[in-house]
């Protein structure tokens, strides 16, 4: 399996690779992919996150559940599309709370990569999935992997603030230091969930206020 990361990724992370769980995942990527299975993201975008947001930037988590499973979405940030697909429901959810919370327009394309370039880790809690299939690859070992990045994350750094939207992204709480970092908890942005507790929750200025409290730059949320 292709591990391309930024360095300070590779550093941080480098134990977790010879773990039985990241075998697993190495063992079952190349069982399917040898019985022709078509899995999302490609191989060199499985690790994208981590190569657009190295370690020592890391400001932000915004916490995916898996990637998207359609043909030429998945592009390995959580919710971003890469330019000229149309923006996913989810993904135009929080645009609207960003224009409701900062008055930021709605934007024409759905890729984050600025985000993450800004150090927005976009991190999705399962990196990849087969084809039309969502959360086909939820118990291959990429969940103990991604508790261990975001328990890294609680443990190494300060002042981060942690977006944990959904019941699915709140269960991850349990591995952030709260005495340590910002927890900013709502519901999830897709359609089904998001006038529950998404929208009006401000989680953007939010954080950029807890930015600036601790001497830090501020997201400029335009993707």
């Amino acid at each position: 399996m292709e591990v391309n990361m930024e360095a300070s990724w590779n550093n941080a992370l480098s134990n977790l690779f010879d773990k039985p769980y990241f075998k697993q995942i190495a063992a079952h990527l190349k069982t399917e992919r040898a019985l022709k299975t078509v899995i999302y993201p490609k191989g060199s975008l499985i690790f994208n996150a981590f190569e657009q947001t190295p370690f020592d930037k890391v400001k932000v988590v915004i916490l995916g559940q898996d990637p998207y499973h359609n043909p030429e979405q998945a592009m390995g940030l959580s919710f971003s599309v890469p330019d000229g697909i149309k923006t996913p429901p989810s993904l135009m959810n929080i645009y609207k709370e960003l224009n409701k919370d900062i008055g930021m327009p709605i934007p024409t394309t759905g890729n984050l990569t600025k985000w993450a370039n800004q150090g927005v880790l976009l991190l999705n809690a399962v990196l990849t999935v087969r084809a039309n299939e969502p959360a086909s690859h939820a118990k291959i070992g990429w969940m103990n992997f991604t508790d261990d990045v975001i328990q890294l994350l609680s443990n190494e750094k300060k002042d981060l603030v942690f977006l944990l939207w959904g019941n699915f992204a709140q269960q991850k709480q349990m591995y952030i230091d709260a005495t340590k970092h910002k927890i900013l908890k709502a519901a999830h942005p897709s359609p089904f969930s998001a006038y529950n507790g998404f929208f009006e929750c401000k989680h953007f200025s939010a954080t950029n206020e807890y930015l600036v409290k601790h001497h830090l730059n501020p997201i400029d949320w335009t993707p």
